[in-house]
């Protein structure tokens, strides 16, 4: 067994995929649901796949909300999170910011961490790994 592919509803399937692109995934299969409107991105070492949903409601907060219980976030690694930060305010303009980045220590391991949101808020880690050895 092996992971196919991770799926996301998004409210404006251009918006999202402008901004999956920045991130590094490419089309490789578009398609539709019935009326619902859907891609296949592959990047980054995965796939992804878009659906636009007809009529959206607001999605949860599993970033704000500490009761949330659910598929938390996309966690890519990255060579640096500042750079990243950067490339991706200069392709899209603005990236709306969940979490500075900072330090964390997971195991033995040292992390410099930053969050960011996908057009729909969706969270989105960045995880760069700066363990001195």
């Amino acid at each position: 067994m092996k992971i196919h592919h991770f799926s996301i509803l998004c409210a404006d399937i251009w918006r999202s995929l402008a901004f999956y692109e920045a991130l590094g995934f490419v089309i490789v299969t578009r398609f539709t649901a019935g009326t619902t409107l859907g891609c296949w991105l592959e990047g980054l070492g995965m796939r992804l796949e878009l659906m636009q949903v007809p009529t959206p409601s607001p999605p949860a907060n599993p970033f704000g909300d500490e009761g949330y219980v659910g598929y938390y976030h996309l966690s890519l690694a990255v060579d640096d999170v500042g750079q990243t930060l950067e490339g991706l305010g200069s392709i899209l303009g603005t990236v709306r910011i969940l979490l500075l980045p900072r330090e964390q220590i997971i195991g033995d391991r040292t992390y410099r961490v930053s969050f960011i949101a996908d057009p729909d808020g969706l969270p989105i880690e960045l995880l760069q790994d700066v363990t001195v050895h």
